[in-house]
């Protein structure tokens, strides 16, 4: 009988086979920096040089960079080809918003239903800190831009609880985009009163059912604050218009009574 011989893996490489995948399963995200060289060859148990040729063989296949000022950082794979220049296009047409809406459909609704599955008790933990920020923006002065971080930080929790790791690099590739969209959103929605209670309504809807483990609530709570966010902007979209109309009339209206009146004193 012939038999294979065994070899065992160099270090380095198993060093490799280790950060790629706590990148895959988002462990370490996108612009995290690892430890400083000391601690991390520590932390794993190995010399420094099998570490560097680690290292060095993540960054050939483009996971991880140097940067100024010292330090190896996970590179975002995703979001460069997927948001820039993108974000900039899509914010000047108001239509995209709404294309987002429905990408954000399909998406969340689904990271809902298995966040509700596969939740482990430590992402629990996370989204109930996530849902704590929200909380302390019903106290505060309503900053669209600082709000729009907690939301989408609490809807790419959610994610990261659906254990799918193809969604979440999907979603935290988007997070510029959706960080975007949800600014966007808020500074229209916080013009109408009481629409940010809803919504904080809501997010508690879609954390209970995750927390409580029902897949099914999960994805209809996702579906039913999605479906109000895009109704909502549709209706502030569609009042804007009518105004907009009206003050048209109504300087037309003007400008015709003051020709009116220009042509009476001249008789």
């Amino acid at each position: 009988m012939h038999y294979e011989a065994i070899n065992p893996p160099k270090v380095s490489d198993a060093i490799v086979s280790q950060i790629e995948h706590l990148i895959l399963d988002g462990v370490l995200k996108p612009g995290e920096r690892l430890a400083a060289e000391r601690d991390l060859a520590q932390q794993l148990n190995v010399s420094r040089p099998s570490l560097r040729e680690a290292i060095t063989t993540l960054k050939s296949r483009g996971l991880l960079q140097s940067r100024r000022g010292g330090g190896n950082y996970v590179v975002d794979v995703i979001a460069p080809a997927l948001t820039n220049p993108l974000i900039e296009l899509l914010k000047n047409n108001p239509k995209a918003m709404f294309d987002v809406l429905e990408l954000r459909h399909a998406l969340e609704e689904v990271a809902a239903y298995f966040a509700a599955v596969r939740a482990t008790d430590a992402d629990r933990e996370i989204l109930r800190c996530r849902f704590a920020a929200l909380e302390d923006i019903q106290h505060g002065s309503r900053e669209p831009q600082h709000d729009a971080v907690a939301d989408a930080s609490f809807h790419l929790a959610i994610a990261d609880a659906s254990h799918n790791v193809a969604l979440i690099h999907v979603m935290r590739g988007l997070f510029d985009l959706l960080l975007s969209n949800i600014c966007r959103s808020l500074e229209r929605l916080y013009t109408r009163e009481g629409s940010y209670e809803v919504i904080h309504a809501q997010h508690q809807a879609i954390l209970q059912a995750v927390l409580t483990r029902d897949p099914a609530a999960a994805r209809q709570a996702a579906h039913v604050h999605l479906s109000y966010v895009e109704t909502t902007l549709q209706a502030i979209d569609a009042e804007a218009s009518r105004q907009e109309l009206s003050q048209r009339r109504l300087e037309s209206l003007r400008a015709l009574e003051a020709n009116t009146s220009l042509l009476k004193a001249s008789v």
